[in-house]
């Protein structure tokens, strides 16, 4: 017996969880609304706008689109991905540095570390080549941070950007970036866009397509299962897959071919999905 027939996929004809919490572009669910965030990002590289911007709440799905993207780009692309960095004025260049695994010595200053940044970008354009950094939970960085990010998008050829920003984040970078002390941030961010949590429907659809890519029919689910998972989860990707992935683990240790909406109400009522106060949804343009 394997570790998924133990963890039910066997028991549903699956060849693996289709509800896993870690981000797998192979499962990307193309709703509309990422279609057109991906078309965004697409739009924002192809045209070398120096700065774009992806936000939406914690689970719809940023990082799997960013992963999506990243596969896809050219060989003459330098990616540098910065998760979660924080710091004052010269750690985020050391943040960058080592993104691009550019080497760093220790006693550097900052405006050392900057000539190094600035040295390696000149000569990724030289030899015909595109510096790409994306910030993935850009929220986390500060005003001054921000406002070091905007000074990258000086360095330039005279003709070309020499290095690309995308930032990627929750609803509050969205509302940081529009501080009046980032005004010369803000009117550099040629692109953007802001994910919303799915309707009803598309839920329905993002569900049966994840079961499918897993091995399984799409009707593993009961119609009336499915408004008490949108109930829960205000259609958030994330806690969609974490209520589903309990929801199957119960129906296989009832020995049910298909979860319910009594499924669903059992771990409610036994407190193993951790519900979430919702956040009224900000409107963006």
């Amino acid at each position: 017996m394997t570790r998924s027939d133990l963890l039910y996929a066997g028991h549903f004809g699956l060849t693996e969880r289709p509800f896993s919490l870690v981000p797998d572009p192979g499962f990307l669910f193309w709703s509309k609304a990422h279609q057109r965030a991906f078309a965004v990002l697409e739009y924002a590289i192809y045209t070398k706008a120096p700065i774009t911007l992806i936000t939406g709440e914690i689970g719809t799905g940023k990082t799997t689109l960013l992963q999506e993207l990243l596969s896809r780009l050219q060989e003459d692309v330098t990616v540098g991905l910065i998760s979660n960095a924080q710091g004052g004025r010269g750690e985020l260049i050391q943040w960058i540095l080592n993104a691009l695994q550019i080497p760093l010595y220790p006693t550097a200053s900052y405006v050392q570390m900057f000539q190094t940044l600035q040295d390696h970008l000149l000569a990724e354009y030289a030899a015909g080549r595109r510096v790409i950094l994306v910030f993935d939970e850009a929220q986390n960085l500060s005003m001054e941070g921000l406002e070091e990010l905007r000074m990258l998008t000086n360095i330039n050829s005279n003709k070309d950007v020499l290095v690309q920003l995308v930032l990627v984040g929750q609803p509050e970078l969205r509302d940081m970036v529009q501080d009046p002390r980032l005004e010369q941030l803000l009117q550099r961010i040629a692109s953007n866009y802001h994910l919303r949590d799915m309707e009803p429907e598309v839920m329905r659809g993002y569900i049966e397509h994840r079961l499918k890519v897993a091995g399984g029919r799409g009707d593993e689910f009961q119609p009336d299962a499915f408004d008490m998972i949108f109930q829960e989860t205000h259609g958030t990707p994330r806690l969609v897959n974490q209520l589903c992935d309990f929801a199957m683990l119960y129906a296989w240790s009832s020995e049910e071919t298909q979860v319910s909406a009594d499924t669903i109400q059992q771990i409610l009522d036994d407190g193993v999905y951790m519900r979430r106060q919702r956040r009224v949804d900000r409107e963006t343009t």
